[in-house]
């Protein structure tokens, strides 16, 4: 009886957890794809730089291997071939495992991504998540008598459910890929005011770790007493600090930031002008062109990249964009918006609109956010 009740929880978790963590990651697959470009790299200065050619591809691992966690959790839910699909959980698993404990023991990546940016977890919290897991994974295996395959009709019901979840997660990666993810979790999503959240929500408290005598000793008021050797500080309310803290405009006048939080500004986003799409730039130049004309609500555009002066007076002049540009971190503009070129609409620092170049929206569509 116990080991059924133990067999029936690890079921419904391993299945549940599998589904949530595929359909997190199906909701943001560029998001997704940064990160796996990230361990990529890294792999490539620790192992082999053969990894650096899987870095052009990451988009297709995010959605594959996200899709694959969603269809392995509904085919173990519907009890769909339980023998092979136990083996494969266990087998990614255990890599994922080795994924997570490699960056948390040598500090590589601070962030898995295993949620998305749903749910942080630093990389300890990570693997402690992937062992659990797969404690789960070995119970499930040990008792899977108590979890039996259908009969032939049940699985061919089964098959049928595990194929549409293939069709529907396959598809749900694609078009978040076309689009911007359907549920923004990043501190850039509509509603946001940018300039608030770059200041902290209350007065940051510090501990001051110290050293006297070879004793360490911990202090919320730094010492007086000079015997005291500093070691470092740590923040007792981290949550309490800025949201965004890298967001930063410049030109070679100086910097642009407080002025990009004056009034309305349509930011147009070009991460980098090799991997942009050019032809979405007839859509925006439009665009432009209607909201230069209409004047009932001022939109100042205003365009952020990280390519270099010269690479993108020659890409503007290419696409015949007459607008003013500034330069922003690659992560920072990566981060605010997945699509290259993405449009972000501002009110006094507060975001009222976004948008894929996919999508761009009419002069009628950003005046009334206005």
């Amino acid at each position: 009886m116990v080991l059924r009740l133990l067999n029936r929880f690890a079921w419904l978790v391993v299945g549940a957890l599998f589904i949530f963590s595929g359909l997190i990651k199906l909701n943001d697959p560029v998001g997704t794809a940064i990160k796996l470009e990230e361990y990529f790299e890294v792999f490539s200065k620790d192992f082999s730089s053969v990894f650096l050619v899987f870095v052009p591809y990451a988009l297709y691992f995010s959605i594959f291997l996200s899709s694959l966690e969603v269809i392995l959790g509904v085919a173990l839910l519907v009890r769909w071939r339980v023998k092979l699909v136990l083996w494969i959980l266990l087998a990614l698993t255990v890599f994922f495992t080795f994924l997570t404990f490699y960056s948390a023991y040598f500090n590589k990546v601070t962030d898995c991504g295993c949620f998305g940016d749903a749910i942080k977890l630093t990389p300890w919290e990570s693997f402690s998540k992937d062992v659990i897991l797969l404690v789960l994974l070995l119970i499930l295996l040990a008792t899977q008598r108590f979890l039996p395959s259908s009969n032939r009709n049940g699985q061919k019901t089964a098959g049928v459910v595990v194929l549409l979840a293939t069709l529907l997660s396959v598809g749900m990666g694609v078009y978040a890929y076309q689009h911007e993810p359907y549920l923004d979790f990043r501190a850039y999503k509509v509603g946001a005011n940018i300039p608030a959240l770059m200041k902290p929500s209350a007065p940051l408290r510090y501990e001051y770790i110290m050293e006297k005598a070879g004793k360490e000793q911990r202090f919320t008021e730094y010492p007086t007493d000079p015997s005291y050797k500093f070691k470092k500080m740590v923040p007792l309310n981290p949550e309490d600090g800025p949201k965004i803290t890298d967001f930063n405009v410049w030109n070679d006048q100086g910097d642009f930031t407080k002025e990009l939080f004056i009034g309305n500004r349509l930011l147009l986003v070009v991460h980098e002008v090799k991997k942009t799409d050019a032809e979405s730039f007839k859509d925006i130049n439009a665009l432009l062109s209607g909201l230069e004309k209409n004047q009932s609500q001022k939109v100042v555009p205003v365009v952020l990249t990280s390519s270099s002066s010269q690479e993108f007076d020659v890409f503007r002049h290419e696409v015949n964009l007459a607008v003013p540009y500034f330069f922003a971190d690659a992560t920072v503009l990566k981060t605010i918006i997945r699509s290259n070129p993405g449009l972000l609409l501002m009110k006094n620092g507060v975001v009222v609109g976004k948008w894929h170049y996919n999508d761009v929206p009419t002069v009628e569509q950003v005046q009334s956010l206005l």
